[in-house]
């Protein structure tokens, strides 16, 4: 059910509402991590938190990814329902193990008697300038892991709903944040609960002659590429995957048997990312409907760069006009 009445929030803003309303609501909810307390958190997405609901439901915690993650792992094994919060996807690595050895395995370890309902809540990506290991965009690590979801928003309205139908998820779920939206998109946000549907992508712009497959920080990117092709006479398909495991086969296979052309976009590196496994779910579901080979406009394959270096590394609307001429006059 969606709440009647909207405000205008940053992506940021309706996060932190999302966690408002769970833990006003479910007494079992709570958040932890770095600095979240006290300080808000270091991007403020848990600022007044602790205030309202108490040092023993919003935790300040050591600094040790693996201990956050572990800890949370005992608590949602038990009835608990944690929150936690990862600084920055980069600073992940340490706690890969509890997740990938612990959290994702448990339900089928104990044959059904355990579950893990735990979101991992971190901010990702590059066009921040941000340090070494503060803008990596990793997220394909996890959806090569059975037993976690993986959710990444591209605006306020879907980040409040994803992240409630995480929290209420019974299994857990990477939950990730671009940095470069956090304060640069607004959109209307209903007030009081509502839910996005884990597993569904959506068609940001519809089009008859290209399908545009891209997620969080880069569907701006995907979105403005489009529009300058349409003013050349070329209609796009643009299609936010919000969900990158399990990821929503059908409205990919939907868009593409109708326009016979795709440009995939993700900012993590191309070996490896996922757009290759949206390549391979074009060709075996849609590959006899194509009129051309796919491009993908992605990171480069080197560690992410510092400061000024980054605009050479994240896809532009540039870069992503160029595949989609390419792949028009093929």
């Amino acid at each position: 059910m969606i709440a009647a009445e909207t405000k205008q929030m940053t992506l940021i803003q309706a996060v932190t509402d999302g966690l408002r309303t769970m833990l006003r609501e479910r007494e079992e909810v709570l958040v932890l991590g770095e600095d979240v307390g006290k300080n808000g958190g270091v991007f403020r997405a848990t600022d007044g938190l602790q205030e309202e609901f108490g040092e023993q439901r919003v935790i300040d915690t050591p600094l040790s990814e693996a201990g956050i993650i572990g800890t949370s792992i005992g608590m949602a094994m038990y009835g608990m329902k944690p929150v936690a919060e990862i600084q920055f996807l980069g600073f992940v690595y340490p706690a890969y193990e509890q997740i990938m050895t612990h959290a994702t395995r448990m339900r089928y370890r104990s044959m059904g008697q355990f579950t893990v309902p735990l979101v991992i809540r971190a901010p990702y990506g590059a066009g921040v300038r941000a340090p070494e290991i503060h803008s990596d965009s990793v997220e394909a690590l996890f959806t090569h892991m059975p037993g976690i979801k993986v959710v990444c928003p591209s605006n306020p309205y879907d980040a409040k709903g994803l992240l409630i139908s995480a929290i209420e998820d019974p299994d857990p779920v990477l939950f990730l944040e671009s940095l470069r939206l956090y304060r640069s998109v607004r959109g209307e946000v209903p007030e009081g609960k509502y839910t996005v549907e884990i597993g569904k992508g959506a068609r940001l712009k519809e089009g008859e002659d290209m399908t545009i497959i891209a997620w969080g920080a880069m569907m701006p990117i995907a979105m403005k590429a489009a529009e300058q092709a349409e003013q050349e006479g070329i209609t796009c398909d643009v299609i936010d995957l919000r969900t990158l495991y399990p990821i929503d086969k059908d409205i990919i296979a939907e868009s593409v048997q109708k326009t016979g052309r795709c440009v995939i976009v993700h900012e993590a590196h191309g070996t490896g990312g996922l757009g290759n496994d949206v390549v391979s779910i074009i060709n075996d579901t849609s590959f006899l409907y194509m009129k051309a080979p796919i491009e993908r406009v992605t990171g480069a394959d080197v560690h992410v760069p510092f400061w000024a270096l980054e605009e050479h590394y994240v896809p532009t609307p540039a870069r992503v006009k160029e595949a989609i001429d390419k792949v028009i006059h093929f």
